[in-house]
C-alpha cells in the first residue's frame, strides 16, 4: 500500500493525482463539492511534498491548488477562495521562476493574472485589475506567439477583458483602446476554423469594448464595428449550441444598435434593437435568469420609448411601459434604491406621455 508513513512521497503524488481528478470532474458540475474535495487533497499533498524536498513539484502542486480553490472562488460571491488562489500561485512563482521553467512560469503568471481580474471585477477599486494586467503582460513575454499561438490568443483575451473592466471604470479612452487591440491580436490566432466558440465570445468582447468607445465619442463608427462584431459572434454562438451565451450576445446587440439609433434621425437603428431584446428573452427567460431578464426588459423598454419619441399614437409608449413594470417586478426588492427610481421614473414618464397624447 501507498500510506503515507510507508511511502510517503508516492503518496504525495497519488494525493495531488487525485486532486487533479477531482478538480477536473468539479469543473464539469454545477456543484462544488468535488472542487473542495480536491483542494483537501492538493493540501494533503504539500505536507509531504514540501518546498524544501521537492521544490518543483511544490510548486506544481500549489499551482493546481490555485486553480482549483480559482473555480471554486468563480462560484462564490465573496473573495476569500480568490483571495487563497492568489497566494496559492504566488507561492508556485517562488519556484517556478522564469529561468528554470519559462513556460510553467508564464502559465503560472496567466493563472494569477486570471483570479486577480475576477477579484478586481468584485471590488470598487483598480489595483487588482492592474496587478492582473502586469500578470497577463509577464506571462506574453513567455507565452508568445510564435511558441504556443492559441495561449498566447488566449492570453491577449483575458488582458482584454481586464483592460476593458479598468477602462470602464474611467472616463478616457486609452485603456478600452487598449482592449480592442488584445482582442483582436487575440483573433489572429482565435480563429473561426480553428476554435469557433473562442472566437466568438472574442467577438462578443471585442463588440462590447468598441459599444463602450463608442458611447463616449460623438461618431458612429466604433458603434457600427460593434455590431459587425456582435452579428459575427452570433454566427458560432448559435441559439441551439450555447442558449444563454447567444441571448446575452443578442440582449449586447440590442444595446448597440439602440445607441446608433439615437443618434440617427429615423427608426431602422431602434427597429433592430427592439428585435434583438425581444430575441434574447426568448432564452433569457424570467424562470431561468430572473436579473438578465429584468435587465433586457428595461433596455427593451428604453428602445421602445425611443421608437414611440418618433412615431404618433401610444402602442409604443404602452408597451415600453409593461417593459418597465415586468423589470420592476423581479428587481423592485432587490436592485438599488437609486436603479429602481430611475426605472419608476421611466414608467411614469412614458404613462404621463400617453396621457397626454390621448387627451390632445
Amino acid at each position: 500500500e501507498r500510506t503515507r508513513d510507508r511511502v510517503p512521497l508516492d503518496w504525495a503524488l497519488t494525493q495531488m493525482n487525485l486532486g487533479n481528478a477531482l478538480a477536473t470532474l468539479g469543473s464539469r458540475e454545477s456543484g462544488t463539492a468535488r472542487l473542495e474535495e480536491a483542494v483537501t487533497a492538493f493540501r494533503a499533498s504539500l505536507e509531504e511534498m514540501t518546498r524544501d524536498r521537492v521544490p518543483l513539484d511544490w510548486a506544481r502542486t500549489q499551482m493546481n491548488l490555485g486553480t482549483a480553490l480559482q473555480t471554486l472562488g468563480s462560484r462564490e460571491s465573496g473573495t476569500a477562495r480568490l483571495e487563497e488562489a492568489v497566494t496559492a500561485y504566488r507561492a508556485s512563482l517562488e519556484e517556478w521562476t522564469r529561468d528554470r521553467v519559462p513556460l510553467d512560469w508564464a502559465r503560472t503568471q496567466m493563472n494569477l493574472g486570471a483570479a486577480l481580474r475576477v477579484l478586481g471585477s468584485r471590488e470598487s477599486g483598480t489595483a487588482r485589475l492592474e496587478e492582473a494586467v502586469t500578470a497577463f503582460r509577464a506571462s506574453l513575454e513567455e507565452w508568445t506567439r510564435d511558441r504556443v499561438p492559441l495561449d498566447w490568443a488566449g492570453t491577449q483575451m483575458n488582458l482584454g477583458i481586464a483592460l476593458w473592466t479598468l477602462g470602464s471604470r474611467e472616463s478616457g479612452t486609452a485603456r478600452l483602446e487598449q482592449a480592442v487591440a488584445a482582442y483582436r491580436a487575440s483573433l489572429e490566432e482565435w480563429t473561426r476554423d480553428r476554435v469557433p466558440l473562442d472566437w466568438a465570445r472574442t467577438q462578443m468582447n471585442l463588440g462590447i469594448a468598441l459599444r463602450v468607445l463608442g458611447s463616449r465619442e460623438s461618431g458612429t463608427a466604433r458603434l457600427e464595428e460593434a455590431v459587425t462584431a456582435y452579428r459575427a459572434s452570433l454566427e458560432e454562438m448559435t441559439r441551439d449550441r450555447v442558449p444563454l451565451d447567444w441571448a446575452r450576445t443578442q440582449m449586447n446587440l440590442g444595446n448597440a444598435l439602440q445607441t446608433l439609433g439615437s443618434r440617427e434621425s429615423g427608426t431602422a437603428r431602434l427597429e433592430e434593437a427592439v428585435a434583438a431584446y425581444r430575441a434574447s428573452l426568448e432564452e433569457m427567460t424570467l424562470d431561468r435568469v430572473p436579473l438578465d431578464w429584468a435587465r433586457t426588459q428595461m433596455n427593451l423598454g428604453d428602445g421602445l420609448r425611443a421608437l414611440g419619441e418618433r412615431e404618433s399614437g401610444t402602442a409604443r409608449w404602452e408597451a415600453a411601459v409593461a417593459a418597465y413594470e415586468s423589470c420592476l417586478s423581479v428587481t423592485a426588492s432587490v436592485w438599488p434604491d437609486k436603479w429602481v427610481r430611475n426605472v419608476e421614473g421611466k414608467r411614469d414618464a412614458a404613462r404621463a406621455e400617453i396621457a397626454r397624447r390621448l387627451a390632445g
